[in-house]
């Protein structure tokens, strides 16, 4: 039997958070959810998921902070899911070590 693999989700808006919880799951994901950097962070060492999906604004930091410090010792895939459609922001991320940058509908 194939293992499911973890995401890891963090997102400060629970409803944002359980709606793509809802739709991971539906498609035989594992989820673990974070709703801070703080958290985030925890969450990646105790669990070492297979890939981040990241929100930018979070109430205690900018997300940006958990690439970077996520990057001085992993090269865990992150997605950015954010509803910043700035350019300057997508390159910041991208910048800091993110793999990809999604615009939230």
């Amino acid at each position: 039997m194939e293992q499911k693999k973890t995401v890891l989700i963090v997102e400060d808006e629970k409803n944002i958070a359980d709606f793509v919880e809802t739709v991971l799951n539906s498609r035989n994901y594992k989820v673990i959810k974070a709703y801070t950097g703080k958290e985030a962070l925890s969450a990646i060492t105790s669990h070492c998921p297979d890939v981040i999906l990241l929100d930018l604004g979070l109430p205690d930091g900018d997300g940006l902070t958990v690439i970077r410090e996520l990057r001085l010792w992993s090269a865990m895939p992150i997605l950015v899911l954010s509803a910043r459609s700035d350019e300057q922001d997508k390159i910041a991320a991208l910048d800091a070590g993110a793999d990809d940058y999604l615009i939230k509908p």
